[in-house]
């Protein structure tokens, strides 16, 4: 088996640097350009069937990369992105901290020490994810059915981090470096009940469309004190 797992496409909630969790936007016209870039960079894989969150910015991307394919598109609830509860649709804007309207505090541990955010009201912990993204990821590895099938598993940057925990070597670091970029892909190869890493974060658009919404406070920071001296040394 070979799973090939994308995080969507860019999307307005994305520019806005908004909490989409299990609400959000759809793609916006740049998410719908970076997902038709990565379909025909995936042309000549041969998918057999697709497991997509119910979202639509996670299912308008599938519905991009599969193109005119006929295969079967499942929606799967177990890799939704993680709920925010009561901060969905808020901003959290690391360059700009007085546009922040979720606490400072809680967004740092989430970027930093995501084991231990402390969820809003109606909102899931890291733990929650990884659990029900860890029972799909089962259920699909062992799937009798698929087993020298091809899948499309189509979600979102913390579902994917959390569904491509079950093949990192240290499980302890869940970012691995950071939010997965818009349409970017990973691929697990399987076999015989156990998963490998084959690929990790690959992008396939050029670099002027790379963007990393979500940052944490001290990458706003970092980044501003290079441009203070790039702007010194011109």
């Amino acid at each position: 088996m070979k799973i090939y797992a994308i995080r969507h496409g860019e999307t307005s909630w994305n520019k806005e640097r908004r909490l989409q969790g299990q609400k959000g936007s759809d793609l916006d016209s740049e998410g719908v350009l970076l997902a038709k870039m990565t379909a025909e960079a995936l042309r000549e894989v041969k998918f057999d069937i697709c497991y997509t969150s119910p979202l639509v910015r996670a299912r308008h991307t599938a519905e991009i990369i599969l193109a005119d394919r006929k295969v079967p598109v499942i929606p799967e609830p177990r890799i939704e992105e993680i709920g925010f509860g009561v901060w969905e649709g808020l901003c959290c804007d690391a360059d700009h901290p007085e546009r922040m309207q979720i606490p400072l505090d809680e967004y740092i541990r989430f970027q930093e020490d995501p084991l231990h955010y402390i969820p809003p009201e109606g909102g899931e912990r890291i733990q929650d994810v990884l659990e029900r993204t860890h029972n799909f990821y089962e259920e699909l590895i062992h799937n009798p059915d698929l087993q020298d099938k091809t899948v499309l598993v189509s979600s979102h940057g913390c579902a994917v981090r959390a569904f491509l925990n079950n093949v990192y070597e240290d499980k302890k670091d869940f970012w691995q470096g950071g939010v997965p970029m818009n349409c970017s892909v990973s691929i697990i190869d399987v076999e015989n009940g156990v998963g490998r890493l084959e690929a990790s974060d690959q992008v396939f658009y050029p670099k002027k469309y790379y963007h990393s919404f979500y940052k944490r406070p001290s990458d706003a920071g970092d980044q501003k004190e290079k441009k203070k001296h790039a702007d010194e040394n011109k």
